[in-house]
């Protein structure tokens, strides 16, 4: 007999995952803020989910390319500039960019108000960067060029350097 027979209640499918308002692993960086809503442990490692608050002129990494997974952005709130090579897009609210693979971009927030983006990443594995840039920061290190660029190379990310 199953548990919702016996109890007469509806039972939650063991395979959902609900990540609340107040839930979440949260990364600081910076004056960015990044919370890591799914961080592929759900999703058979398919598929990471974070949403990020960038605080007005918040610069954004520098441009780079990942190898082995695609990025997208969902502005829900304020304008964000994408660089990606040498053109630039001003993301305002609703507005959706999908970064391939080999793609070199790059994100700011230039504005007066903060801005506010869900990230996906396909697969999960870019996570686990966010995460080790916290432990970089925590241990009281800068963050110098070449300690990201250290972080970035884990995983399957370079330096867009022939755009500099």
């Amino acid at each position: 007999m199953t548990e919702e027979a016996k109890t007469g209640e509806p039972q939650a499918h063991p395979a959902v995952s609900l990540t609340g308002p107040g839930d979440g692993e949260m990364i600081i960086l910076g004056s960015t803020r990044m919370r890591v809503l799914e961080d592929g442990s759900h999703t058979g490692h398919r598929l990471a989910i974070a949403e990020s608050v960038l605080a007005p002129h918040t610069q954004g990494p520098p441009q780079h390319r990942h190898a082995r997974h695609d990025e997208g952005f969902y502005v829900l709130s304020g304008t964000v500039r994408f660089t990606v090579a040498d053109e630039d897009y001003d993301a305002v609210t609703g507005t959706l960019v999908m970064v391939p693979p080999g793609t070199p971009h790059t994100f700011a927030n230039l504005t007066d108000q903060p801005a506010v983006m869900l990230s996906t990443f396909t697969p999960d594995r870019y996570v686990q960067y966010f995460r080790d840039l916290r432990e970089l920061l925590a241990d009281g290190r800068p963050l110098t060029p070449q300690a990201n660029v250290d972080a970035m190379s884990r995983y399957a990310t370079e330096p867009a350097t022939d755009l500099t």
